[in-house]
């Protein structure tokens, strides 16, 4: 290990994470391999019908188009590396390429509260000022929040990516098993205000701002579909519940790896092995399930879908 961290220009670090799940190893590879082929299977099956079903060419099945994508992204982020480590007698990685993950996989955290920021906006429109919805969200204004939702958090988390380039380690194992938050953790800083004062400033930018403004949002639609009737609240929360449910879980999930990585919390090393992976496990799982059984014209399709299926494998020999 001190011979690969004196390759010139190149620094490596290890993942201590995995040395309990040496023993178990190819029973952890099964399981993860199975979680992630499921996961590109959910989320690919509702993008391949939203892109091919002309009825769902609409501005909230397009976001929800753009939250199973960011789940596929943040996946793919992930599960590849992990796989290969599973099975390699020793977990490294290049300090950058750590730096470039951890990049990458809060950017695709933070444009999902932007995304469901963006759905909320789409709800409030449609239910609140019906009249106005294809003037408001047009192709253009579609298209300008969803390049704004990706844009923006990665935007904001380069100049962390620059900045430690210069800093000295002091530590070449990483507590866990792939690179997040706790890649910080490693670098010799005396002095931890600037970065906490920056943290936060990702921190309300990408999470809180768009928090408060989704949770302002459905509130005025539960208001203004109130006063319409009974009905009208009725439909306002069937629209709304899926996306409420994915904005819960994703804040659970989010807290869990703010609470796991970057808190000092002593907890056995399977324990927060599986932990750090709550985001890339359950939410990439949940949102398709969420949008496949509550979306009602996704659901239709998607039942016309799993129909001729059957057909087809009962008719084929």
């Amino acid at each position: 290990m001190d011979q690969m961290n004196n390759v010139p220009n190149v620094t490596y670090i290890t993942f201590g994470g995995h040395v309990e799940l040496q023993k178990y190893r190819f029973l952890y590879f099964v399981m993860t391999s199975s979680v992630y082929v499921l996961i590109l299977c959910s989320n690919s099956t509702i993008l391949c019908l939203i892109w091919i079903r002309k009825s769902l060419h609409q501005p909230m099945y397009a976001f929800i188009a753009a939250l199973l994508l960011n789940s596929l992204l943040l996946s793919t982020n992930v599960y590849p590396k992990l796989l290969v480590d599973l099975l390699s007698d020793v977990q490294m990685t290049s300090y950058l390429a750590c730096r470039i993950q951890a990049l990458i996989y809060y950017s695709l955290c933070g444009s999902e509260f932007l995304l469901l920021a963006a759905m909320a906006y789409d709800r409030y429109v449609s239910i609140c000022k019906p009249l106005r919805y294809r003037t408001v969200m047009g192709k253009r204004t579609v298209t300008a929040l969803l390049v704004l939702a990706w844009l923006l958090p990665s935007c904001q988390l380069v100049p962390s990516l620059i900045l430690g380039d210069g800093l000295k380690l002091c530590r070449y194992t990483l507590n866990g098993i792939f690179c997040n938050n706790a890649v910080t953790k490693l670098s010799c800083v005396t002095s931890a205000g600037p970065y906490i004062i920056y943290g936060v400033i990702i921190l309300v930018n990408t999470i809180f701002v768009p928090l408060a403004f989704i949770l302002f949002t459905y509130c005025k639609i539960l208001v203004i579909s109130s006063r319409r009737g009974s009905d009208a609240r009725k439909r306002a929360v069937q629209t709304c519940a899926p996306h409420l449910l994915v904005l819960i879980s994703f804040s659970c999930l989010c807290s869990y790896d703010v609470i796991v990585a970057r808190l000092e919390i002593d907890l056995p090393k399977a324990a927060r092995s599986i932990m750090t992976l709550q985001v890339v496990l359950y939410q990439p799982l949940f949102n398709p399930i969420i949008y496949g059984l509550k979306m009602k014209e996704i659901h239709k399709h998607l039942k016309r879908l799993l129909s001729r299926s059957r057909v087809c494998a009962f008719v084929l020999p």
